[in-house]
C-alpha cells in the first residue's frame, strides 16, 4: 500500500476531484513533493480542519 500518491490517485482514494485535492493541499499547507502527496498527512490534515470547523460552529 503506497503512502505517497499523485493527486489523481489520492483523489480516487479520498472520493474527491483531483483539482480539489491540489487546492486543499495549498490551502492547508500539505506539501506536494515531486508530484506526490503524503496520503496520511493529507487525510489527517483534512480531518483536523473539519473538526476545527465543527468547533467554530458550536
Amino acid at each position: 500500500m503506497a503512502i505517497h500518491l499523485t493527486p489523481t490517485e489520492l483523489a480516487r482514494e479520498a472520493g474527491m476531484d483531483r483539482r480539489e485535492v491540489i487546492s486543499r493541499c495549498v490551502e492547508l499547507g500539505v506539501p506536494i513533493f515531486q508530484g506526490k502527496v503524503d496520503k496520511t498527512l493529507f487525510l489527517q490534515t483534512v480531518e483536523a480542519e473539519g473538526d476545527e470547523q465543527q468547533l467554530a460552529e458550536a
